[in-house]
């Protein structure tokens, strides 16, 4: 009898983990998809071939401290400031712990 009371336990735990990870996948999916816009001025995974900057594998903590300045228009910028005013303080977290995570 104890144990047909553990199966609903054991059945919302597996249910549980597999939702975290269904969530994981989706906010990794969602930092890729927000990191690649970079891409197009920084170069294939933050990797620049000219004179822009690289990004890719930058600490997070810069990456973002760099973005929200962009955003809050406290650094002078070309063209990021308006970039960086797209994203919400959320979004600009995903994009620096992406970008750090590229080697």
């Amino acid at each position: 009898m104890k144990i047909s009371h553990r199966i609903p336990v054991i059945a919302a735990i597996v249910l549980g983990g597999a939702l975290m990870s269904s969530q994981a996948a989706a906010d990794a999916s969602r930092s890729a998809v927000l990191a690649s816009t970079c891409f197009a001025c920084h170069g294939t995974d933050g990797k620049s071939p000219g004179s822009i900057p690289s990004i890719y594998g930058y600490p997070a903590e810069v990456m973002e401290m760099q973005l929200r300045t962009f955003r809050d228009g406290t650094r002078a910028a070309t063209v990021m400031d308006r970039h960086a005013k797209g994203y919400t303080d959320e979004e600009i977290g995903m994009i620096a712990k992406y970008l750090s995570q590229i080697k």
